[in-house]
Order: structure tokens, then C-alpha cells, then sequence
């Protein structure tokens, strides 16, 4: 079972109306024996990042002390944003620490936001991409960027005119820029592989 974070921020109900159609058995919660519980945890978020951390409120805590004990945990968008150091979205804020990077404005050159698809390429070894092409396109929406400044990452990069982290994976942490539930077949997939990644760890 997997428990998406009850947080009252974003994208909950298409993230689960995507695990329900992919028969993947989910849970809105914080309760924090719930997450306990869980095979996995979803942060999902669409939101500023001062919003979100405000939102999230004590949860935060509970979700970084489980992520730390190896449960596996996945961030969406804003969820994935939160798994760094800091963010200055709607003033200056600290974020899960995780993941050593922080959270900055796409540059103004580029269209502000970032949204609609755009293609994704992963590092070699990253769990969520299995069964997918080397190079597949997803759905983005997003006004800011993790600039990430942690060794142990592998990173998915996408190209907006400047490389930009779409995909992080650190031991059982993970995180999207991405939207995998609106990214069609190749989203599922990703979905698919991250029910996998927690089966296989609820059997150790």
C-alpha cells in the first residue's frame, strides 16, 4: 500500500485517480502511523514551494524521518522541490534536506513557466525509466528548478534552452519535476516502476 500525502496542495486527486486506474492500492494520509505503515510515500504537490513547506507543516518531519530510514519515497512537482535544501519561492525557506541542492527561479530568458512536454533523458540505473526509451517525453509545469549539488544523485536532465534536473534518484528517495500522471502511457510506466521499487522493499 502506498500512502499519498494529505497535505491539501495540488495534484492529489489526479495522482490517485492514476494509481486506482493502474490498480496500485493507495491511501490519503498523514497520519504519521499510516506512513509508518506504508510500502511507499508519494509527496505530490502543485503549488509555490512557501506554500507547500507551510502546508506540509509537522508531516514534514515524519515524511524525512521515514525517507532517512529507507521506506521509499517519491516527490511530483512541487513534491520533488521539497526534497532540497532550500527554496526562495514566496520568500526564503528550508526544505526536507534530502537532497543537497536548492530550488531557484528558471532564468527569464526562457518562457516562465516551463509547461507542456518535453523530452527527458535519465542517467544509466534509474529505477523509475525501466522499460522505457532512453529519451521519452513528459509533462511539465513549473516556474522554478532544483539545482542540485548532491554526488550520490543520479539525475534525469531535460533541455529548456539550458540543462535542467527533470528526474532524482538517491538510494530510495526519488523525485519528478514531472507530472507522470499527466505524461500518458510513458507516466504510468513510471508509476508502474515505483509500486515496484516499494514492493520490493516492503520484502526485505
Amino acid at each position: 500500500m502506498i500512502v499519498v500525502i494529505d497535505y491539501n496542495v495540488g495534484n492529489v486527486k489526479s495522482v490517485r485517480n492514476a494509481l486506482d486506474y493502474l490498480g496500485i492500492e493507495d491511501e490519503l494520509s498523514a497520519d504519521p502511523a499510516r506512513i509508518a505503515a506504508a510500502d511507499g510515500i508519494i509527496l505530490p504537490g502543485v503549488a509555490a514551494f512557501g506554500y507547500a513547506i507551510q502546508a506540509l507543516g509537522p508531516t514534514a518531519e515524519v515524511v524525512r524521518r521515514t525517507a532517512l530510514k529507507g521506506k521509499p519515497l517519491l516527490g511530483i512537482c512541487v513534491g520533488f522541490q521539497l526534497l532540497f535544501d532550500h527554496s526562495c519561492e514566496l520568500g526564503e525557506h528550508d526544505g526536507l534536506g534530502l537532497i543537497a541542492g536548492q530550488v531557484v527561479p528558471i532564468p527569464n530568458d526562457q518562457t516562465v513557466p516551463h509547461m507542456g512536454w518535453n523530452s527527458v533523458r535519465p542517467a544509466d540505473g534509474m529505477d523509475l525509466f525501466d522499460g522505457l526509451r532512453a529519451e521519452e517525453h513528459f509533462y511539465f509545469a513549473h516556474s522554478f528548478h532544483a539545482r542540485i549539488g548532491d554526488p550520490q544523485v543520479r539525475v534525469a536532465m531535460t533541455d529548456y534552452g539550458r540543462p535542467m534536473a527533470a528526474a532524482v534518484q538517491k538510494g530510495a528517495i526519488y523525485g519528478l519535476q514531472f507530472h507522470p500522471e499527466k505524461s500518458g502511457p510513458v507516466g504510468m510506466q513510471v508509476l508502474r516502476n515505483f509500486e515496484a521499487v516499494c514492493r520490493r522493499a516492503s520484502q526485505c
